[in-house]
């Protein structure tokens, strides 16, 4: 397909460096598969990273005793809260670099990075504030005893207090990915985490010369390790063409497409996490047994999603940036093949997850009832991966697009119409227990992905539309 008069401008313009990783992102002759798996690949390992590094942190905490645990997973339970916000923004702001990437104008990203991080830090310094002076009050309200709080109110004012480096790391990250370069994220992960373990382990237990501080141990790994984070993808950033001044955060400008892009974002977040907590309070209902195995399925199947994950985000700089230089069928084909491999992958560790539940469950009990349930959670869920896949990964492409409503409605109705009516109905008044929670989120991944492949099809058939006339008036 000829590229437009905007489009060869754009190529022709980009000096041999830092421009580096926006080449991997603007359409060239290597292979758009090629160009996808090496996006998602290293985004599913930091993603993957990150999961394994919660469940060694939280059996370290486990030493302290199980009222620690209790605290940490309370407390994370809140600040799971912000870091949907954090998520939101650095949605909308890789949407609207990658697209400006595309369309070559690349001061226009450069000004979207730097208002990302005016953004992050100011809602980050907020919440921060929030959980310093009402971190308190905010757990006794979830319904924590004393003993939990005595230990949860340490953990979640030092790292709550902390929010501004939660926010610019997630937000930092999705920068450097906008632009095609998922491999610094990954790396600078892995360092970020070595040394949250590392830490966490001598503080913990006070190791050496180190003081023996326990759960405010773990909280000083996790604040120190993501302080490193923030400082090592800033500089990453000022390596690249979206390198701004300091001082240039003072700078006004209008900062409505950014907001406008990450305002559904977060209210779609929300009522996710909204969602769940009715959801799982409706589990609780169904059994505390019940409720544990389902919590184990989750946790196993956090492990068997991330190529999904890998593969969404590639999706969002891909097809944002072919968006953005105007190539709308490119676009398209990037969303198809993404969805194909996601797909392909998921189904895959459908197999896996469906024959080796057995052995997965008991890695994490012993109780045969427990382990029974487990087993037809993770059966059912097998098949469930294929929809999960679809769903995610069109999210990312119409996140890409600019389309961060459809999501959000997508998960209204898939999260609230579907799911926790399917709990209530085949969970409780039909009795199927965890068989008819795990039906539920099936048929919500399956019709969610219906709507989101309807209406990602319908705009990109606008789309291609639009492409064909900029191509006749070029002609």
């Amino acid at each position: 397909m000829r590229l437009t008069k905007r489009y060869e401008s754009a190529i022709l313009n980009i000096p041999p460096t830092p421009m580096v990783y926006l080449r991997k992102v603007i359409p060239l002759k290597r292979s758009t598969e090629k160009k996808i798996l090496k996006l998602a690949i290293p985004a599913t390992i930091e993603n993957l990273l990150q999961t394994l590094v919660g469940f060694i942190d939280t059996l370290m905490v486990s030493k302290i005793g199980l009222m620690a645990v209790t605290a940490v997973g309370v407390a994370n339970s809140a600040l799971n809260v912000y870091l949907a916000i954090f998520i939101a923004l650095s949605v909308g702001a890789s949407s609207l670099i990658a697209r400006n990437i595309g369309a070559g104008t690349v001061k226009e990203a450069a000004k979207t990075a730097r208002q990302s991080t005016v953004l992050a830090a100011v809602i980050g310094l907020l919440f921060g504030l929030v959980t310093i002076g009402f971190g308190r009050t905010i757990l006794l309200l979830m319904g924590v005893s004393k003993d939990v709080l005595h230990y949860g109110l340490t953990f979640f004012v030092v790292v709550g207090g902390s929010a501004i480096f939660l926010s610019l790391l997630t937000v930092f990250g999705s920068v450097l990915r906008a632009i095609g370069d998922t491999t610094s994220p990954m790396k600078i992960s892995i360092l970020v985490n070595l040394m949250n373990i590392v830490i966490d382990y001598l503080l913990i237990f006070g190791i050496g010369p180190f003081p023996e501080l326990g759960i405010l141990g773990t909280a000083i790994g996790t604040v120190l390790s993501r302080i490193l984070g923030c400082c090592l993808l800033f500089k990453k950033i000022q390596q690249t063409e979206l390198a701004f001044e300091r001082h240039s955060l003072f700078r006004m400008s209008d900062y409505r497409p950014l907001i406008q892009l990450s305002i559904p974002a977060a209210l779609e977040r929300l009522v996710m996490r909204l969602g769940q907590v009715i959801y799982f309070g409706l589990i609780v209902v169904i059994g505390a047994k019940t409720f544990a195995a389902h919590s184990i399925a989750g946790n196993i199947e956090s492990f068997v999603y991330m190529p999904a994950y890998g593969l969404a985000t590639a999706a969002t700089t891909l097809v944002g940036s072919a968006v953005g230089a105007n190539h709308f069928s490119e676009a398209n084909r990037i969303a198809y093949l993404a969805a194909k491999f996601g797909v392909l992958f998921m189904s895959g560790l459908g197999v896996i997850l469906f024959f080796g539940s057995p052995l997965f469950a008991r890695l994490f009990t012993q109780d045969s009832a427990a382990i029974q349930q487990i087993i037809v959670a993770l059966r059912i869920d097998a098949f469930n991966q294929p929809g999960l896949a679809i769903s995610l990964i069109t999210t990312g492409s119409l996140q890409g697009m600019g389309d961060t409503k459809t999501p959000l409605y997508s998960t209204i109705v898939g999260m609230w119409g579907i799911r926790i009516v399917g709990v209530v109905v085949f969970g409780q008044v039909l009795g199927w227990g965890i068989a008819g929670i795990w039906l539920s989120i099936g048929i919500d991944l399956y019709t969610r992905s219906l709507y989101l492949v309807y209406r990602f099809h319908k705009k990109s058939k606008n789309f291609v539309r639009e492409e064909r006339v900029l191509d006749k008036v070029s002609a």
